[in-house]
């Protein structure tokens, strides 16, 4: 009987105590604390699965830097040196790749839905089953050339260009 007063009465606090509210952060505010450890150096670094939301990188080197999983969301990623980079099952949903130099990246079933790649280069490009939108598919088959130096794939050929 002892033994169960203590855990008579812990139960019936439980009861009587409301549980405490749980928040979630918005996704701009997240997006606002990552955005404190940006710097337009970021070449060679681990940055997977990291969320880049409005994030404003124009120019920055992000050349040989993992990126699988990363998320973009309306991020100016243009002029940006992605050479080298690691893209595999990224997001990036309405970001600009605008001039941005993608040279033997991997994006392998990334998804690149409503994103610009004007003037982009993308010689040695892997984009096996990524998702691009159509005008977009077209618009660099017209300048796909090279083949990945890294899985081999003929950035064409990942294009799936006729």
């Amino acid at each position: 009987m002892i033994v169960l007063v203590p855990l008579l009465l812990t139960m019936l606090v439980g009861l009587i105590a409301p549980a405490p509210a749980l928040a979630i952060t918005a996704p701009e505010l997240r997006g606002q604390r990552s955005l404190k450890d940006l710097q337009p150096d970021m070449h060679g670094r681990d940055l997977k699965q990291q969320e880049f939301l409005k994030a404003q990188m124009v120019g920055f080197d992000l050349s040989d830097t993992d990126l699988r999983g990363a998320v973009f969301n309306t991020t100016d990623l243009s002029e940006a040196n992605l050479r080298g980079a690691d893209l595999e099952d990224a997001v990036a949903f309405a970001t600009r790749f605008d001039n941005a130099d993608l040279s033997g990246a991997v994006l392998r079933n990334a998804m690149l839905m409503n994103s610009k790649f004007a003037g982009a280069v993308i010689d040695g490009a892997d984009f096996s089953d990524a998702v691009l939108d159509l005008p977009q598919q077209k618009a660099l088959c017209k300048r796909a050339s090279g083949t990945n130096p890294r899985t081999g794939v003929e950035t064409r050929e990942s294009l799936a260009c006729r």
